[in-house]
C-alpha cells in the first residue's frame, strides 16, 4: 500500500487497538471499500489513510458506506468525486455532523442546490463545528464586514479561514485605509501579496486624490 515505516507508527500510536484487529476483520474491508466503492487509485490508500487514519478505525456498513452515499448525493460525483484529499469526509457521520454544516447553510437563506455547489467546492466546510466555528465566521461577515451573503455563494472557501488569524485583521487594515476587496483577493494570498495589493490600492488612491 506505500506506507512508511514513520507513517504507520505514527498510525499506531493514534490508534492502538490496530495492533490487536484482525486484519480480514477490519483493515482488508476498508482497503477494498476505498478502492472499489470509493475508486481511490491503489497508490493514493496511504495517501488517504496517512490524511485520516480514523477511515481505519470506522465501520464501513455503519459509517463510510452511509457518507459515501450522501456524500455523492451532495454532488462528490464524476471531477468532483471524493479523492485522497477528501475522504477525511467519510469518518463524518451524516446525521450527527454532515448534516448539521448543510441545515446551518440553508438557514442563512441558501437553497439545497446552492449549498451542494457551496460544499462540493470548498469540501474544508464539512469539516467546521457550526458554533464554535462557521456561526462567528458569519456573523462578522455580516454585522461588521456588511458583507452580502450572496458573496459567499461564490466564496464558500471563507469559511475555511481563521476568523482570529486571517479574516479579522485583513478586514480591519481595509477599514483603515478605506478600502475593500472581493473575499478571494482578501484571503487568497499570502501575508505578503496581500500587503503588496494593499499598497498598490493605496498609491492608487493617492493618484487619484
Amino acid at each position: 500500500m506505500g506506507f512508511h515505516r514513520s507513517s504507520i507508527g505514527r498510525i499506531l500510536d493514534m490508534h492502538p487497538c490496530l495492533l490487536t484487529s484482525d486484519p480480514d476483520l477490519h483493515l482488508h474491508p476498508t482497503f477494498d471499500f476505498l478502492l472499489n466503492e470509493v475508486e481511490i487509485p491503489f497508490l493514493d490508500i496511504s495517501r488517504s489513510i496517512n490524511r485520516c487514519p480514523r477511515l481505519l478505525v470506522s465501520s464501513v456498513s455503519n459509517q463510510l458506506r452511509p457518507a459515501l452515499v450522501f456524500l455523492r448525493e451532495l454532488g462528490f460525483v464524476g471531477p468532483r468525486k471524493l479523492n485522497y484529499q477528501t475522504t477525511l469526509l467519510l469518518v463524518y457521520n451524516v446525521e450527527r455532523s454532515l448534516m448539521g454544516k448543510i441545515e446551518f447553510l440553508m438557514g442563512l437563506g441558501f437553497e439545497f442546490v446552492e449549498v451542494k455547489n457551496m460544499v462540493v467546492r470548498a469540501p474544508g466546510i464539512l469539516t467546521l463545528n457550526v458554533e464554535r466555528n462557521m456561526k462567528p465566521k458569519f456573523e462578522y461577515f455580516v454585522r461588521e464586514m456588511k458583507g452580502d451573503p450572496g458573496e459567499l455563494k461564490k466564496f464558500p472557501q471563507f469559511f475555511s479561514f481563521s476568523l482570529e488569524k486571517k479574516i479579522k485583521p485583513r478586514h480591519r487594515m481595509l477599514v483603515e485605509y478605506g478600502l475593500k476587496m472581493p473575499l478571494s483577493s482578501m484571503l487568497k494570498v499570502n501575508d505578503g501579496e496581500f500587503n503588496a495589493r494593499l499598497f498598490e490600492m493605496r498609491l492608487r488612491m493617492v493618484e487619484e486624490s
